[in-house]
C-alpha cells in the first residue's frame, strides 16, 4: 500500500502554480541567504529547512549567499561556521557566492538610476532624515536635497566611492514617494559610507550596498525562482520589487514570499544578544551547550535528523507562533532511544558493599545495547563486591510506595543480582557513607533460574567500583527562566538568566566507555541522554547532558504555576521560578 501523499504547504503551492501556469520546471533554483555576523541559531534551521527542502522535492539547485554587505559585524569565523552548520544539518548547496561578488554590479545600477533620476545623495543627518521621514499614519516630506542634478549626484557618488568623505556625510536614496503609505518606500536609503575592512574585499570599497537594495539584485543576478524570507520582511516585497523593476530586462524575475519564523519558548533569536552572552561571559562562546546555536545544540548531542524532524513537525506557518521548547525535546528524546547505546553511570554515587559476595570475586555480565536496535548487539559489565548507586536510590526509612533500596526492601541491580537493604554507616555529620545488603546468588539475569525470574518493584542502576572510570558530567538547565525573556519592555532579558543553568558534577562510568570518542551520544540508562564533549582527553572523559528521559519540565512548570496561583490567592509571597531538573 503507498504512503499517504503529504498535502502541500502554501509554498508548494505557490511553486505549483507558477509551473502550471508555464513556467520551466529546470528554471526553479532557491537561495538561502544569512548575514555573516553571528552563527546560525535553531530559528535559521526553518528558513535552512524551507529553501533546502524545497529543492529537494523540485530537484533543483539551492545557493547559499552570504549577504556580506556590512563589514562592521561580519568575519569569516561567521562564515566558516555557517557552512559547517548547513552541511553537518545534511544540506548541500549549489553555488556558495556573496553579496560582495556583485559590488561593482550594484554600484553600476545605482548609476544608472541616478542618471534617470530615481536616486539621489542626501546630505541630511540621520536625526533630520528621521524627521522628515514621516510616520505611518503622517506623510513624509521632501528633504531639501531631493531635486539635486544629476551631475551633482555623480560627482557626490563618485566621490563617496572614492573616500573623500567622512561615514554619515552623505548617503544614496531611492526616489521614490516621501507620502508613500509604507514607509519603506520613502525614499530608502541604497548606499552608506562605512570605512571598514570587508573580510573579502579588503579596502577596495568604503561604500556599502544596504540589504533592501541588495538582495533583490542579487536574486536577480543569481536568477533565483523564488525568494522565500521570514515574516517580517513581508512590508519589504514592495521596495524589493520596485528596485526589480528598475534592473530586470530578460533574465527570470525572482519573486519574494513570506514564511513565519520559528519561534522557541525560553530561547532568544537575536544575534546580537546572544552575541552579548558571549561577550559578557554568561555562556562559554557560541558553541556552549546552553545556546540555541546549531553549533551548540550539536556540542549538546542534538542529531541532525532530530532538528530536521523537529522543523517538518513544526511546518510551514503564514503566521508568526511560539512554539514549546518541549516538543524539540521530544525530537532528539525519539531519536536518541533508537540510536543510543545504553550505559550504567552513577552522577551522586554512594558506596553500595554486598556482604555475602565473595571477596575478590569478579563477575563481567552481559547486558544488551539497545533494545530498539536489534543489531546493536551486547557488551560486558564487571561486578563485584562494592558497587556505586545513586544516593537518590536509597532511603534508610521509606514508605510502601517507595520502590527503590531500603532496609528491608528488595530491588534488582540493573543486569544483575537481587539485592537486599541491612544497614548503613554513617560520618560524624550524619550523612549516608556506605549501605550494606546482601544478594541473592541465584537471582541473576537472564539464567533462567526461578530466582532470576522472581519479581522485584524497583530496577537501579550501578557501576563496579574496583572498574569505574571517573568522568565530568556538565548538567544543563534552560539558559532563561521566563517562557519569553526578550518580550518584557519593562525588563532586560540578561534579567531572566537561570544562575542554576549549569551543573559540574563528578561521576562515575562503566568501563566501555573508556573508548568513547568527541561527540559520541550514549543513554545513561535512568538518567537521561549524554554525549562526549569537545572538552575531553585522554585523562578525562566528559560528558554533556543532552536531555532527560522523559519531560519533567512541563510537571515542574504546572508545579510553579499552582503555588505561584495558591500563593497569590493567599496574598502571600510568589515563590521563584526555581528550574533545577
Amino acid at each position: 500500500m503507498s504512503e499517504e501523499k503529504k498535502p502541500l504547504n502554501f509554498l508548494e503551492q505557490i511553486i505549483e502554480e507558477d509551473l502550471s501556469k508555464g513556467m520551466d520546471r529546470n528554471k526553479l533554483r532557491f537561495r538561502f541567504p544569512p548575514e555573516p555576523n553571528g552563527y546560525l541559531h535553531i530559528g535559521h534551521t526553518k528558513a535552512i529547512g524551507i529553501s533546502f527542502g524545497l529543492g529537494e522535492k523540485y530537484n533543483a539547485p539551492v545557493n547559499l549567499r552570504f549577504d556580506d554587505t556590512n563589514p562592521a559585524k561580519e568575519e569569516q569565523e561567521y562564515v566558516d561556521a555557517i557552512k559547517e552548520d548547513i552541511s553537518w544539518l545534511g544540506y548541500t548547496w549549489d553555488k556558495e557566492l556573496y553579496s560582495s561578488d556583485y559590488f561593482q554590479e550594484l554600484y553600476d545600477w545605482a548609476v544608472k538610476l541616478i542618471k534617470e533620476g530615481k536616486a539621489y545623495v542626501d546630505s541630511q543627518s540621520s536625526e533630520a532624515m528621521a524627521e522628515q521621514k514621516g510616520t505611518p499614519t503622517q506623510p513624509g516630506v521632501d528633504g531639501p536635497y531631493r531635486n539635486r542634478s544629476v551631475e551633482e549626484n555623480l560627482d557626490l557618488f563618485n566621490r563617496m566611492k572614492n573616500g573623500e568623505f567622512e561615514e554619515g556625510e552623505h548617503i544614496l536614496r531611492a526616489k521614490i514617494d516621501m507620502q508613500h503609505p509604507n514607509m519603506l518606500m520613502r525614499d530608502p536609503i541604497m548606499y552608506r559610507i562605512l570605512k571598514k575592512h570587508h573580510h573579502r574585499t579588503g579596502d577596495t570599497w568604503c561604500i556599502y550596498p544596504m540589504y533592501d537594495w541588495t538582495h533583490g539584485e542579487s536574486d536577480y543576478v543569481e536568477s533565483i525562482s523564488h525568494s522565500l524570507c521570514s515574516l517580517e520582511f513581508k512590508p519589504h516585497r514592495e521596495l524589493y520589487d520596485w528596485f526589480l523593476d528598475q534592473v530586470v530586462v530578460d533574465n527570470i524575475r525572482p519573486k519574494q514570499r513570506e514564511f513565519a519564523r520559528l519561534n522557541l519558548s525560553y530561547t532568544i533569536m537575536s544575534k546580537r544578544k546572544l552575541l552579548q552572552l558571549v561577550e559578557d561571559g554568561v555562556v562559554k562562546g557560541w558553541d556552549d551547550p546552553r545556546m540555541p546555536t546549531i553549533s551548540g545544540l550539536r556540542r549538546r548531542g542534538y542529531t541532525p535528523a532530530a532538528i530536521r524532524k523537529f522543523v517538518e513537525t513544526v511546518g510551514v506557518a503564514k503566521r508568526d507562533n511560539v512554539i514549546d521548547v518541549s516538543l524539540l525535546e521530544f525530537c532528539i528524546r525519539e531519536d536518541l532511544n533508537k540510536i543510543a547505546p545504553r550505559v550504567m553511570a552513577v552522577l551522586d554515587p554512594v558506596k553500595l558493599i554486598i556482604t555475602n559476595y565473595p571477596e575478590g570475586k569478579e563477575e563481567w555480565l552481559e547486558a544488551e545495547n539497545n533494545q530498539e536496535d536489534e543489531k546493536a548487539g551486547f557488551r560486558k559489565v564487571p561486578f563485584s563486591k562494592e558497587l556505586y548507586i545513586e544516593r537518590e536510590d536509597f532511603k534508610e526509612d521509606a514508605n510502601s510506595k517507595y520502590f527503590r533500596l531500603a532496609i528491608g526492601k528488595e530491588v534488582r541491580l540493573k543486569n544483575a543480582y537481587i539485592i537486599k537493604g541491612q544497614s548503613v554507616v554513617k560520618d560524624n555529620k550524619g550523612n549516608i557513607t556506605e549501605i550494606h545488603c546482601t544478594y541473592d546468588p541465584e537471582s541473576l539475569s537472564g539464567t533462567g533460574t526461578q530466582a532470576s525470574l522472581r519479581k522485584v518493584k524497583g530496577t537501579l542502576h550501578w557501576v563496579s567500583i574496583k572498574h569505574a572510570i571517573k568522568a565530568e558530567v556538565r548538567e544543563y538547565d534552560r539558559l532563561f527562566m521566563d517562557e519569553s525573556p526578550d518580550s518584557h519592555q519593562e525588563k532586560d532579558f540578561m534579567e531572566f538568566i537561570n544562575p542554576d543553568s549549569l551543573k559540574v558534577i563528578d561521576a562515575y562510568v562503566e568501563p566501555s566507555l573508556s573508548g568513547a570518542k568527541v561527540g559520541d551520544r550514549f543513554q545513561f540508562q535512568r538518567l537521561g541522554y549524554f554525549n562526549v564533549d569537545n572538552d575531553s582527553n585522554e585523562k578525562l572523559l566528559i560528558f554533556n547532558k543532552t536531555v532527560g528521559l522523559r519531560d519533567t519540565w512541563t510537571k515542574q512548570e504546572e508545579s510553579i504555576q499552582t503555588s505561584n496561583k495558591s500563593a497569590s490567592q493567599h496574598g502571600q509571597n510568589q515563590p521563584k521560578n526555581n528550574q533545577n531538573q
